[in-house]
């Protein structure tokens, strides 16, 4: 009896719930259900606004951007190269100096007096040589009287090369000396600025004395790397002429222009990027070595290509596409391919150009759906310029 009792009032509950839940559905949820059966109640839902753009075309550089580091095509440690004093400094801190210029002076009279004295040997080897000459010649003519046994004359002729041997080494002992004494005096090895001078006049200097750098800042390289995929642009862009590569310091938009100089002969196998360098007109020293610049560079120019936004393209697991409004004013699919982004635009492929490409409200679009267009635009940035609402 009590389980008669209670399925007649489970029986109950249920029945008045189910009629609770069909009196309070929403009308939107009514229109859902009378648009499933093909009807048009008031819950159906009307077109989509959106805003759309034409894509543009034109000429599309390929660049690459790099973070790079300037520095000098050369830096030379000046080092003495004998162990003397320092007599004079010729140059100042932060100067700069030309090739050759006299930059320091070291004590030279002890390599005076050898070149003097090396002067006098040959002196000395000269006046011997002369006179032994003189004798050979008179040797030779009391041979031919029969006066002298040729044995003697024989004698002389050695004692004549000999002198004549020893005055050439004399000299070459000169030259010697006068490379030890150049070396007195230190001349700039290049074109450049001076760095810090370590040293003054009376300090003791030895061939391990730092004395200064010279450092040439003109021109001047700047040192980046690029990634490994862009190696075979970046290598047919050099093949075909001269690659302007340009540098901004100090987030800077004003460029400074230059030209590759050099691409590295092994990639970086762990980090997957090669070492390049470009060479910079640097009259004005506004660059300054270990200074950090962003660096640019065009690898290709894409020709008369069709640019969109980026916000126009949708990639998911079916591929990448766009948006378009069909002539019925719907919502139809592109499939496009991305050759180069820049910035906010992007260049594709898959387009004719006259299309227009849904920008903004395509989060609610579906294939097909309905769209009305609010903003007609041209694709000149990421959002496109307004031309004016449609009629």
């Amino acid at each position: 009896m009590k389980k008669k009792t209670l399925a007649v009032v489970l029986g109950l509950a249920v029945a008045i719930g189910g009629g609770a839940w069909y009196a309070n559905r929403g009308p939107a949820e009514q229109g859902a259900a009378q648009a499933q059966g093909g009807g048009k109640g008031k819950g159906e839902q009307g077109p989509t606004t959106v805003n759309v753009v034409a894509p543009l075309r034109q000429d599309v550089p390929v660049m690459l951007a790099a973070n790079g580091t300037v520095s000098p095509i050369s830096t030379v440690d000046l080092h003495p190269q004998t162990t003397s004093t320092i007599a004079q400094v010729h140059v100042k801190e932060g100067q700069f100096v030309k090739q050759g210029e006299l930059m320091f002076s070291l004590d030279a009279r002890t390599e005076a007096a050898n070149v003097e004295k090396a002067d006098a040997q040959v002196a000395k080897d000269r006046a011997t040589l002369a006179d032994l000459e003189r004798q050979y010649q008179r040797a030779q003519e009391l041979r031919g009287q029969n006066f002298l046994a040729q044995s003697a004359v024989d004698t002389l002729k050695s004692q004549v090369d000999s002198s004549r041997a020893l005055l050439e080494s004399d000299i070459a002992a000169v030259r010697a000396s006068k490379v030890g004494q150049s070396f007195t005096q230190i001349r700039a090895p290049l074109t450049g600025r001076v760095g810090a001078i370590n040293v003054y006049p009376g300090s003791l200097v030895q061939l391990s004395t730092s004395l200064t750098t010279v450092t040439q800042l003109n021109p001047i390289n700047v040192a980046f790397t690029v990634p490994e995929a862009s190696l075979a642009a970046l290598l047919d862009a050099q093949r075909a002429g001269k690659v302007t590569v340009q540098a901004f310091q100090n987030n800077s938009d004003k460029p400074i222009n230059g030209q590759l100089s050099f691409v590295d002969n092994t990639v970086d196998p762990v980090a997957g990027v090669i070492r390049v360098k470009a060479v910079f007109d640097n009259a004005d020293t506004r660059l300054w070595p270990g200074q950090y610049v962003n660096t640019k560079l065009t690898v290709a120019t894409l020709k008369d290509a069709l640019v969109v936004p980026q916000n126009a393209i949708i990639t998911n697991t079916k591929g990448t596409f766009v948006y378009t409004v069909a002539a019925d004013q719907s919502a139809k699919v592109v499939n496009v391919k991305r050759i180069h982004g820049f910035g906010a635009l992007a260049a594709v492929s898959g387009l004719n150009g006259d299309e227009q490409i849904i920008v903004e409200g395509k989060q609610n679009l579906r294939p097909g759906g309905k769209v009305r267009i609010a903003e007609p635009a041209v694709a000149e940035n990421g959002k496109g310029h307004k031309k004016g609402k449609a009629e």
